[in-house]
Parts: C-alpha cells; structure tokens; sequence
C-alpha cells in the first residue's frame, strides 16, 4: 500500500501544476479544476521514488514539477500496466489506461538534467468511481477485478 504525498492542479497546459490541500475526483471525467479534465490522460500518478532519482541532479524538484495531479509513495507504479485498477482514499476507484506520454517539447527538466521521468515512470488514468482525495490518503492495487 501506498500514501498520497501530494495533490495538484493547473489551470494551463505545458506547465507545473500547484499544490492543493486536496482534489476532487470526477467520474469519467479527471480532476475538477485541472486542465487535463476531460482529456483521454484524465488522471496523471508519480511516485515520490521516481523523482528522487532527479533529485541528485535537481535537489529542488517539487511535488507537480512533473505535470503529476498525484504524487505517491510506496506503491511501485511502475509495475502498473494498463487495465490496472488503483484504490485511493476512502472511495476512488482509478483504471489506468496509459503507461508514460510522448514529450512534445523539452520541458525545463529535460533541459536542465537531459531527461524526464515523465515519458516513462508516469502513469495516467480515469476516473471509474470519485470522491475527494488528500495527503495522508492510502492508494493501493485494487483487489476488485476489471469488468
């Protein structure tokens, strides 16, 4: 099992994504309030563990750096494949439909250290079932099967 270190919203695309005490899920449709609602990548996970790989080189990364709504630790998302389903806080229920995202233009990451984490350790999901979610929340591989 796993803990929520941090939730985060943006209003705008190609950019960081703020810190927020919490975040509400919406069925089929992402984060409220985040520019990514909607959107075929609804919900974006990291794991704390991914980033601290940068942080040698980039000791100030911080939570929504990488574009993440949820920042995790604990719950190894890189064995996550797609059809995967996720647990979190006290009612989300997540699928993941993607694994990684194509980078378009070199983020300031990219540039800085000469990768991205993103392309290959994020991973995105819907929204099968919502509510609200908050640091401190668990997340964990969904013990219910698919279908």
């Amino acid at each position: 099992m796993g803990i929520v270190r941090a939730v985060c919203i943006s209003d705008r695309k190609g950019e960081r994504k703020r810190v927020v005490d919490s975040i509400t899920l919406l069925e089929d449709y992402g984060v409220a309030d985040d520019v990514h609602a909607g959107s075929g990548r609804q919900v974006s996970l990291l794991a704390v563990e991914s980033v601290d790989v940068m942080r040698p080189r980039m000791p100030e990364l911080a939570a929504g750096d990488f574009a993440e709504n949820i920042l995790v630790e604990g719950l190894p998302l890189t064995l996550c494949k797609v059809g995967d389903r996720l647990t979190a806080g006290p009612d989300i229920l997540l699928e993941i439909t993607q694994i990684g995202k194509t980078c378009h233009s070199k983020c300031n990451i990219h540039k800085t250290v000469g990768f991205c984490i993103m392309p290959t350790e994020g991973v995105f999901a819907r929204v099968l079932r919502g509510g609200v979610l908050r640091p401190g929340d668990a997340v964990d591989m969904a013990k219910e099967a698919k279908g």
